[in-house]
């Protein structure tokens, strides 16, 4: 039995869970385990549980049976052996499996129509062909979700290792079901040549006389920062259990979320406090804003339509991590049923955060000053051209921290050469190599946060400041308000815009604890990185990524809703999840309430960009308002003097 209710799947179980499905149900190979998860218990299992309990261990499987062209959910006991459910899903589609992508791009450099148009373009080797996957979208009833469709992108490399997205084949798409492995439609818009410069990165790669940029010589390196530990890491791990410092919490794992955080709580001298139930991000939503053939239709979930569990780098060179680091190996499956282990993929590590509180008393000189830190939970994800990294950050002073960063490749356009005017851009995006460009783009993430601040009844207000009107409540014009509005029900309050004019944030309040002042304890939603979204009514763009439209969705707990488009989001030509979820109308005052996060990045491509991205970080902060009597790090020792504080004129 596992340490603890939310521990992930081991490597055995998932293997236990796909065998107790075929026996049960008595499907064959034509069944394809999409993931494979924890079943996660109800939260009194969770919240009341002691070391030595016993309870039900669950796994959920999602197949997609090919033969029959059907999709089912499955849950099964670890613990008995039994068939718990087995439900047929309708009109649906589930994720792409990594299989489905690699099996894809055999079948497209066979098909006699790719090839034609591909000689069209002068290209006679088709090994040398890199085939990127994209997922359907939705562009007409015939998309609809009774085939299980791809749409491919075409690019070529000149070499082993050459970077492909230096040479789009621009306007060629193909259309593949992958329930029958076959292909279905060859659109070809027109020969546009390829770009005609390399575009690599690794050295000595990027050194010919054909690369753009042409970097012909690496820079002397810096002199070397050393980041040590002698006494070793903080952090202590059981299993999945963590504590470090004030904090306890579950890392969890799931092929489509990737890592999430579960019970987190803070110490607050000898009070085990609950925060945050579960964090995780639940949905990523890349749409693209070019008009032209080949572009018009990226609007990709990246974890709905493929996942990021399944996805996630391992990350043994040690590179992505540096200092004291502990790692936890993020296991997942095939579609056959086994297990694959990642290893190390999941980084944990401490870092020294800067200054957590100082002051000097001018008048004698007298200072003092006390140093932060925080505890990183990290994972990165290569989602195709893209590489993202997610890291959770718990500081000292009782806040957390979502980042995003966001660095990889972009994904590229050819233009005819002489179509644009030197010194002018294509109309849809950026110049970043003779005849390739990139198109602009906008990145959104859903952070799902279910809230139990000192408990599972909590409440929630939006805050926005104002000046007041001038006049004898401001006879000096200066004044200033902030008012506090009351969400009650996910109907009428349940969508939130974001307004930096007024300073807008959302304070999440416990209904049953108050502080030492009398005062509701709470966590405050700090906005970050916010972005517009562009599409226009009656697009695809807009009707499936309405939760990108609201940088803000609070709702009633549910426990099956946990993705902010929906679960089966893949082909459906409208949004199913947080549009449709706040309809409930559950109430959310003195409630157990979920807060959905947007965090958005609009890219409008630069030179920069190419030809691998400098990293963008993007993100949003959890922030203790009126849960702590005062400043949580007041009893902090000084740091030891060392190097690392010492003046070295």
């Amino acid at each position: 039995m596992a340490l603890h209710p939310l521990e992930p799947l081991s490597a055995a179980e998932i293997a236990a869970a796909a065998s107790i499905v075929r026996e049960k149900t008595g499907r064959g190979p034509s069944a394809r385990f999409i993931f494979i998860e924890l079943q996660e218990p109800e939260k009194p299992v969770v919240t009341q549980f002691e070391p030595g309990a016993t309870w039900d261990r669950r796994a959920f499987a999602l197949v997609r049976d090919t033969a029959s062209h059907e999709t089912y959910e499955g849950v099964v006991s670890l613990t008995s052996g039994d068939l718990v459910s087995w439900d047929h899903i309708a009109d649906v589609q589930p994720p792409i499996s990594v299989e489905e992508f690699d099996l894809s791009e055999d079948l497209v450099r066979k098909d006699p129509q790719w090839q034609a148009a591909m000689r069209l373009r002068g290209v006679e080797d088709f090994e040398s062909c890199m085939i990127d996957k994209w997922s359907s979208g939705y562009t007409g009833p015939g998309d609809e979700p009774t085939r299980r469709l791809a749409r491919l992108l075409t690019f070529v490399r000149r070499g082993e290792y050459d970077n492909g997205y230096a040479h789009p084949v621009e306007g060629l798409i193909v259309t593949i079901d992958m329930d029958t492995w076959t292909v279905i439609d060859v659109a070809d818009h027109g020969v546009v040549p390829l770009p005609p410069k390399d575009g690599n990165y690794e050295f000595p790669l990027n050194s010919t006389d054909n690369s753009y940029p042409r970097i012909d010589a690496q820079r002397e390196p810096m002199k070397p920062i050393e980041i040590t530990q002698p006494q070793g890491s903080s952090v202590e791990l059981d299993g999945h259990s963590l504590a470090w410092g004030p904090w306890r919490l579950q890392v969890g794992y799931t092929p489509r979320e990737g890592v999430v955080l579960h019970d987190v709580r803070y110490d607050d001298h000898g009070r085990l406090r609950p925060i945050l139930y579960r964090g995780s991000i639940a949905e990523m939503y890349v749409p693209y804003g070019d008009p032209a053939p080949t572009h018009w239709n990226k609007n990709v979930f990246d974890e709905g339509e493929y996942g990021l569990g399944v996805l996630a780098n391992s990350l043994e060179l040690g590179c992505d991590c540096v200092g004291e680091i502990l790692y936890l190996d993020a296991v997942v499956n095939d579609q056959e049923g086994g297990a694959i282990t990642i290893p190390n993929g999941i980084c944990i590590h401490e870092e020294d955060a800067g200054i957590g509180w100082k002051h000097t008393e001018y008048r004698d000189g007298r200072g003092e000053v006390r140093r932060n830190r925080r505890l990183v939970i990290s994972f990165f994800v290569t989602v195709g051209n893209y590489d993202y990294g997610f890291y959770w950050n718990l500081h000292l002073d009782g806040s957390i921290e979502l980042e995003v960063k966001l660095t990889g490749i972009i994904t590229t356009g050819a233009v005819l050469p002489g179509s644009v005017a030197p010194g002018d851009q294509p109309g849809y995006g950026t110049l970043v190599a003779p005849e390739l460009y990139g198109p602009h783009h906008q990145h959104f993430f859903s952070v799902r946060l279910d809230m139990q601040v000192d408990g599972q009844r909590n409440s929630i207000d939006e805050l926005n400041s104002a000046a007041v009107e001038a006049g004898p409540a401001n006879p000096w014009g200066s004044a200033w308000k902030v008012s506090r509005t009351r969400l009650r029900s996910s109907a009428a309050d349940g969508a939130r815009a974001a307004s930096p004019s007024t300073g807008r944030s959302w304070l999440v309040t416990s209904s049953d604890t108050v502080n030492g002042l009398g005062g509701r304890p709470g966590y405050m939603i700090e906005p970050g990185s916010a972005a517009p979204f562009f599409a226009q009514p009656g697009s695809q763009q807009h009707s499936r990524g309405a939760f990108a439209f609201q940088q803000l969705w609070v709702t009633g707990f549910d426990p099956r809703e946990r993705y902010a488009a929906g679960d089966y989001i893949a082909q459906q030509p409208s949004d199913v999840g947080l549009s449709q979820y706040v309809l409930a109308d559950k109430p959310l005052e003195d409630a157990d309430i979920v807060c959905w996060y947007t965090v958005g990045v609009h890219h409008i491509v630069r030179p920069e960009d190419w030809p691998v991205m400098p990293v963008v970080r993007a993100g949003f902060h959890l922030k203790p308002v009126g849960f702590f009597d005062g400043n949580p790090m007041l009893d902090l020792p000084p740091e030891p003097m060392g190097d690392h504080c010492a003046h070295h004129g």
